[in-house]
């Protein structure tokens, strides 16, 4: 299964059908974190630790393609076991887990709302990188499209929910958190740039080592998430003393692990068979998945600026994947 850039993707209709239900779940996973960790919250806060959740979701991650591999679903490659192509994933690993980390420090150094604003220019790195890295090259269309996803995310961020009790919009992405004064520091818009040349970086280099191998999208997954896990628990045991690995776990948390762990195994399988500007696409567009459960789930209101983000993705849709 293949998609060709800036076009349809060239696929049969069932293959056609599965990859536009694959898009549609992720769409959907992505756009439910925030609502599912806003369920999670006891007395306004999330009562287990944020680096066991991520763990956790690694390791599952990892327990699900190592089940893809025993069951048959996808084959082993013939002859010994080709572990000197795991390596390359380490950077992968190293880059994602800096990111993870990235966005922890920055809520030290600014308020969440100009951190939403600020962080969609990781779109204008990720397509930065994926011309220089995949010597690709995007049309104007594409390049304005590609505007107008960071317009709409910003637009989103900047006021897209609110709360009936509150004049102020609130923030989906720390769990709907109150209204705080807006605020940055130089240190924090450093940083802030650092995490947007990462986020691009990792997304587009992963995809370049997954297209370059011919090996099975499970077991580089098994590669990926292997590094993954061991990185993930080096930062779980520094953080200690503190709750243990399940303290603190509800059920609402028990389905944002799974639903995220899913739907990195379909972000990987967008990346291998489309690329990281589908990524892109699909992160954009679950906003539109986020602010519905928001207001379905946490009684937020939506503004004239959600339907106005709408609006604009739908247009960067059209430009980039419509007919030209």
């Amino acid at each position: 299964m293949s998609v060709e850039d800036g076009g349809r993707p060239s696929l049969g209709r069932h293959r056609q059908a599965r990859w536009t239900l694959m898009l549609l779940l992720s769409t959907t996973m992505y756009g439910a974190h925030a609502p599912l960790l806003a369920l999670c919250h006891v007395e306004g806060r999330v009562p287990f630790q944020p680096s066991s959740a991520v763990l956790l979701t690694e390791l599952t991650k990892l327990l699900l393609c190592s089940f893809s591999l025993l069951m048959g679903w996808q084959t082993w490659p013939r002859g010994p076991p080709p572990w000197r192509l795991a390596a390359p994933f380490a950077l992968s690993a190293l880059l994602y887990g800096a990111n993870n980390n990235l966005v922890i420090y920055l809520q030290h150094y600014m308020d969440p709302s100009t951190y939403q604003v600020l962080s969609n220019l990781k779109i204008g790195s990720t397509a930065l990188f994926y011309c220089l890295c995949l010597r690709r090259r995007l049309s104007a269309r594409q390049g304005l499209a590609l505007l107008l996803l960071m317009a709409a995310g910003a637009c989103y961020a900047a006021g897209g929910l609110q709360d009936p009790g509150s004049i102020l919009p609130r923030s989906t992405e720390a769990g709907a958190a109150s209204p705080m004064p807006l605020h940055i520091t130089p240190l924090g818009l450093l940083l802030l740039i650092l995490y947007c040349i990462i986020s691009g970086l990792s997304s587009v280099y992963t995809e370049l080592i997954m297209k370059r191998q011919r090996l099975p999208l499970a077991l580089q997954n098994l590669f990926l998430y292997t590094f993954g896990v061991l990185l993930n628990l080096g930062l779980y045991a520094g953080s200690s003393p503190g709750p243990s690995l399940l303290e603190g776990f509800s059920g609402w948390a028990v389905l944002m692990v799974l639903s995220q762990a899913v739907n990195g195994l379909l972000m990987s399988a967008i990346m291998k068979h489309g690329s990281s500007i589908t990524r892109l696409f699909v992160v954009s567009c679950s906003l539109v998945v986020n602010a519905v459960l928001s207001a379905a789930l946490l009684r937020l209101q939506l503004t004239a600026a959600f339907f106005l983000a709408t609006l604009l993705i739908g247009l960067a849709v059209h430009l980039y994947y419509g007919s030209r």
